[in-house]
């Protein structure tokens, strides 16, 4: 690897990296965040996704006779970076490339690209179901579609075109016999069991995205931010517990406060309730008694109104007030005559006599109980009215 030739080539790929650290910015997308990285960086245009690191590329190889080229692709871009020796003479067991690359492009995975006219290709109709596994269904078309049986080939299968709907899709598949790509690998020496696939390139020089290596024999690229990745996400899902523990702390400390403050105005606020309670039942009480009081004439009124219609030969020796009922004990010389006096009256209601008249022998006169029922006075009043209007 001392030779002129590829001394300037690592003068030119030092130069190539110099310029990519100094213009992009290198992220990683390992970790549980990969799945939406890829799907936002889908929307992002491609050199912004360079910029960002989103398209880390890959490194062609293309055997060209008895000199190796060197190709770094992103997107559709595809840039020379220069060409080598054949690696077959080196050891097994080393990575020739890695002194000459440098760290950055290094890291890169590394694809063989196999010139346009290696390769075989048949364009099929297949089913829409057959897109999920398509390697695996063309797998079942090479001895058909080619001359060469299935294990004499490396080959592989793209989309061409999808009908609308559920209708079937336009395949490709793409072969390569073995006795044409062994030669290839066997001049890549100990970089064949560190590729990660097989491309083949198109008429344009364009590779055609497909990996004719089988999926056992792909070395899959490590990506030197994966630690890294992990660290900041453990972190990340650390701290975030840590937050969420301590907002799950400090409601419950607020709720303790907030449970302790209940308590101590609890027993203020259920006197307060308690003794508005008692007055609320004082005043309920008091208005009671005064609708009672209001709904049933006084001693007073009721005193006057029996002076009035008492007649003048009629002297009474008690008279009772209880509840609502009136009873009158007296002589009288005109006893018989008593309840019409007492009638239509608008404190009282239904008077009667309560046994038998005893005539007394010293005065002459008829002793006699009388009762009757007091009424409210509105009532009574409806009822005299009523009864005067009906007469």
């Amino acid at each position: 690897m001392s030779t002129p030739a590829a001394g300037r080539l690592q003068d030119r790929l030092g130069r190539f990296s110099a310029r990519l650290s100094g213009s992009s910015l290198r992220t990683g997308t390992g970790g549980f965040l990969s799945w939406w990285g890829h799907a936002l960086a889908s929307w992002v245009p491609p050199r912004v996704r360079q910029l960002l690191g989103m398209d880390r590329g890959r490194l062609l190889l293309l055997v060209e006779g008895e000199v190796l080229r060197l190709r770094l692709q992103r997107g559709a871009e595809v840039v020379d970076l220069g060409s080598l020796p054949l690696l077959d003479a080196m050891e097994p067991g080393t990575d020739p490339l890695a002194a000459v690359l440098g760290t950055r492009l290094s890291d890169l995975p590394r694809w063989l690209l196999l010139p346009a006219g290696s390769s075989l290709r048949r364009r099929m109709p297949l089913p829409a179901a057959a897109a999920e596994r398509l390697r695996d269904v063309v797998g079942f078309e090479i001895e058909r579609q080619t001359p060469f049986a299935a294990d004499a080939v490396a080959y592989d299968a793209r989309v061409i075109a999808r009908r609308e709907g559920d209708g079937p899709i336009d395949a490709e598949l793409i072969a390569v016999p073995r006795v044409a790509l062994d030669p290839q690998l066997a001049a890549l020496g100990p970089v064949a069991p560190l590729l990660a696939g097989i491309d083949v390139a198109g008429q344009d020089g364009v590779p055609l995205q497909i990996n004719l290596l089988a999926p056992s024999q792909r070395q899959r690229a490590r990506d030197p931010w994966r630690t890294w990745n992990l660290a900041f996400t453990a972190v990340a899902a650390i701290a975030i517990g840590l937050t969420l523990w301590q907002m799950l702390q400090n409601r419950r400390v607020a709720a303790e406060e907030f449970d302790a403050r209940i308590a101590r105005e609890a027993g203020p606020a259920r006197r307060a309730a308690a003794q508005r309670q008692e007055l609320v039942n004082l005043i309920e009480g008091q208005a009671f008694l005064q609708r009672t009081r209001a709904a049933y004439p006084t001693a007073v009124e009721v005193i006057d109104e029996l002076s009035r219609r008492i007649p003048d030969g009629t002297y009474l020796e008690k008279l009772a007030i209880e509840d609502n009922r009136l009873t009158l004990i007296g002589l009288s010389n005109e006893a018989p005559a008593l309840i019409g006096r007492l009638q239509d009256s608008r404190l009282w209601r239904s008077p009667a006599l309560a046994g038998a008249l005893q005539t007394d022998p010293t005065t002459r006169k008829d002793r006699f109980t009388l009762t009757a029922e007091l009424g409210p006075a509105t009532t009574t009043a409806k009822e005299t009215t009523g009864a005067g209007s009906g007469e």
